[in-house]
């Protein structure tokens, strides 16, 4: 059994104490919170922290297994281009997939973070998931704009499901994007979907290219999938409203949604999310070092909060950040909306996440019962509780 105790706990659910006291079981489990309204006695027994104590991260959005891609990419060159690049370095896999997987997953480790909602298109990380001391949610993503590509699209997903199976991971079938899914291979998922009952995921409004796709049936997207996929896209005709409209209703509504990146995302898109499913099981989850890495620019994260959405933060992969750290897009979001409160950040970082991922029984929030993970930031402004550049973590358990 420990007592800890620090400046300042957040809970991850909006409570902030000055000096309280956690007592923890031998595994992690919160036995007590004790509110000393900062009037800390002293006892043997209690370690105390300098700094600021928060629950244990969960990484929203993650592609552990394009870890091995860390540095092969140019900042700055836009969507389409970005996308060319992956498709390019996937032609000559290296043998190093799980290597760097697991180095990636070690770094998210100690970089405080309990649970990943992970993307895969293949089983080449589920060896280090399985063996990890982080919690894996996989995404497995099917990918398949021709219609024809559907049924051999479900067939490798399901293989996947099975071996992630195998390996005790909990893993659903999800579309990769509305510029990579068929209108067959929407319904195959959706199908699969109903009948697992788990939460879906999908890549909406990063570019502004998947709404010119839609819309006129032309651009850079078009030109990607014709003269880099080799897809014929005669058979495609474009329904003149936003990727987001032409797509979003294909994705039943009774299952957990999670929407990533949310880049371009206007008061009219969410407007017409909230005329085809609850916001309550909708989940839009921002990953700001890739949007800034790719692209350079960040989402409309107010118009979100205005909107009261649920609101959960990832890292995309190594190919697009620099790092896999919830706490440096923390730093991110705080630099360009500073106005944000850092109980806020933390509730999107851990809370959130775990609600999302259906883990918040264990994860998210500093609460008698549970085993969230305990982190500690340092470095950081108490007084005015906000992040500094200089910021660091600490897993303490």
């Amino acid at each position: 059994m420990r007592k800890i105790s620090a400046h300042l706990i957040l809970d991850g659910k909006g409570n902030c104490y000055s000096k309280g006291i956690l007592t923890l079981d031998t595994d992690g489990t919160i036995l007590e919170i004790k509110d000393t309204k900062g009037e800390l006695y002293e006892a043997s027994g209690i370690e105390f922290y300098s700094g600021m104590i928060v629950p244990g991260f969960v990484n929203a959005h993650c592609h552990l297994e394009l870890s091995h891609l860390h540095h092969a990419f140019p900042e700055g060159t836009g969507f389409v281009s970005f996308l060319k690049t992956v498709v390019d370095s996937k032609l000559n896999t290296p043998d190093n997939i799980a290597f760097e997987a697991e180095r990636a997953d070690i770094l998210m480790t100690k970089n405080g973070i309990v649970a990943v909602g992970d993307i895969s298109n293949g089983t080449n990380s589920f060896e280090v998931k399985h063996n990890s001391k982080i919690h894996y949610f996989t995404f497995v993503e099917t990918l398949g704009f021709a219609p024809g590509r559907a049924e051999k699209a479900m067939e490798w997903a399901r293989v996947c499901v099975k071996r992630a199976a195998d390996l005790g991971l909990k893993a659903s079938i999800v579309p990769h994007a509305p510029y990579s899914i068929s209108g067959q291979l929407f319904e195959a998922v959706a199908t699969e979907a109903i009948h697992a009952g788990l939460p879906l995921s999908i890549h909406s409004q990063e570019s502004i290219e998947e709404d010119e796709l839609y819309q006129t049936g032309t651009g850079e997207l078009v030109n990607h999938l014709r003269n880099n996929l080799s897809i014929d896209t005669t058979f495609f005709h474009p329904t003149g409203e936003s990727a987001m409209r032409s797509t979003l209703e294909n994705l039943p509504s009774q299952n957990s949604l999670l929407l990533v990146h949310n880049l371009f995302t206007k008061q009219h898109d969410l407007d017409y999310i909230q005329s085809v499913r609850k916001l309550s099981n909708t989940w839009f989850v921002l990953c700001p070092g890739s949007n800034l890495f790719i692209q350079n620019r960040l989402p409309d994260i107010d118009l979100f909060r205005r909107n009261n959405l649920q609101i959960c933060i990832g890292t995309d992969s190594l190919a697009s950040n620099h790092q896999l750290s919830i706490l440096e897009e923390m730093k991110i979001i705080q630099l360009a909306y500073p106005h944000i409160s850092l109980g806020e950040l933390t509730s999107w970082a851990a809370f959130n996440g775990s609600k999302a991922l259906n883990i918040d029984n264990w994860a998210g929030s500093i609460e008698v019962g549970k085993r969230p993970g305990i982190n500690l930031l340092t470095g950081l402004d108490l007084s005015e509780r906000k992040l500094l550049p200089g910021t660091c973590i600490k897993k303490l358990c």
